[in-house]
């Protein structure tokens, strides 16, 4: 025994799957060394007795624009990405991918560099990388500055490849309008992770596009051909396919409950919780830029002068919180859709979005409160 260990008991633990009751959590040098049934762990080291709190991994958020007042498209650096990822561990996520929103190759690539150096720097809490465009379709373009959006060409297709052979995870949004299979096939064998987004390709495209290689939609019903009786677009595709996971963001504004219900009756294991967080989040500001434009933030909306949304004003927690509460969704897949599901598609490694035995002990403390889970803070 040493007095680096701790010993968790006195509440649920999640570990990623179920909620486990009268177990015990044991860390020690920042990872889980046991996780038992109370009477089969015997105490060690200092004691913590959660008072019936629950604990949880930390979620995994495989969208986040910015935080902490820093948007990565401000310009990506390392320290950037450092405050976006504290901002966002206090908000309960232990794990994002910091994402670039639609932008010049020369910002792409400055991305790519950044997340690569602060892997390698050990900036806690940076999985990889997501680009959200600029290889979207101009008609499905929502908040993405236009002028920027464009097909994407050879040159595109190396960096990319190259990226996603050097970064743990590099997540990349895309439209078949703007880009070919034969492209989504070439990413998929490099090892990235092909989201579907801001298109209005049909429901035979995307199958196609998916036996191509796309694993995934971005963010379901938003920015996409809406699911119509002889065109069910994308929106059929992840609901009806198995090969599509399909991320949501589950605010209560940008997708109605009653579209959440459907969804995740049709997919309740391929739906995962995304919080498309800007740089408000984790800050009281009232608004921020985007490549020159202004955005604000009001009533739990994020909007350009226009009206358009413009990213989410939104915590995981929150979004659990709305599962559970406006969707009846039992408390077990809703922690899941925001750990392990996501961490499982962007094969993030062992032990994120899980509590067992070995992983690292990137863990959270929620508190049962009349409105729903409250965080009480990562551990």
């Amino acid at each position: 025994m040493t007095m680096t260990e701790t010993t968790y008991h006195g509440g649920p633990i999640f570990d990623g799957q179920r909620l486990l009751h009268g177990h015990a959590l044991r860390i020690e040098a920042g990872r889980v060394t046991a996780l038992a049934p109370e009477a089969e762990l015997a105490a060690a080291g200092e004691v913590v007795d959660l008072g019936g709190d629950l604990l949880a991994p930390g979620y995994v958020d495989l969208q986040v624009n910015g935080g902490g007042g820093v948007m990565v498209n401000d310009g990506p650096t390392v320290s950037g990405l450092a405050t976006i990822a504290e901002a966002h561990r206090r908000l309960g996520s232990t794990t994002i991918l910091p994402t670039l929103i639609t932008d010049t190759p020369e910002r792409s690539r400055a991305a790519i560099e950044a997340v690569a150096q602060a892997i390698a720097e050990g900036v806690p809490g940076i999985g990889g990388l997501h680009l959200e465009g600029p290889h979207l379709a101009l008609s499905r373009k929502g908040a993405h500055d236009g002028a920027l959006i464009r097909p994407m060409t050879e040159a595109d297709l190396s960096m990319l490849r190259d990226a996603a052979r050097r970064l743990p995870v590099l997540k990349v949004t895309i439209a078949p309008e703007n880009t070919t299979q034969a492209q989504v096939a070439a990413l998929a064998e490099a090892g990235a992770l092909v989201s579907l987004g801001h298109t209005d390709a049909s429901y035979d495209t995307c199958l196609a596009y998916a036996r191509a290689g796309a694993s995934c939609v971005t963010h379901l019903f938003n920015a996409m051909r809406g699911l119509d009786k002889r065109e069910p677009g994308v929106v059929g595709a992840a609901l009806a396919s198995q090969a599509l996971a399909a991320g949501l963001i589950a605010d209560g504004v940008h997708v109605h409950p009653a579209a959440m219900r459907i969804a995740l009756a049709a997919r309740p294991e391929g739906i995962f919780l995304v919080t498309d967080a800007m740089a408000v989040a984790g800050t009281e500001a009232k608004g921020f830029r985007l490549n020159g434009r202004e955005i604000t933030r009001a009533d739990g909306r994020l909007v350009l002068q226009d009206g358009t949304l413009a990213g989410a004003d939104l915590d995981l927690t929150r979004a659990i919180n709305l599962l559970v509460s406006d969707l009846g969704l039992p408390l077990e897949p809703a922690l899941a859709m925001a750990t392990s599901i996501p961490a499982r598609l962007a094969n993030l490694g062992q032990g994120i979005g899980t509590l067992a035995a070995g992983a690292p002990a990137r863990a959270i403390r929620l508190r049962h409160r009349a409105q729903g889970l409250a965080l009480i803070a990562p551990l």
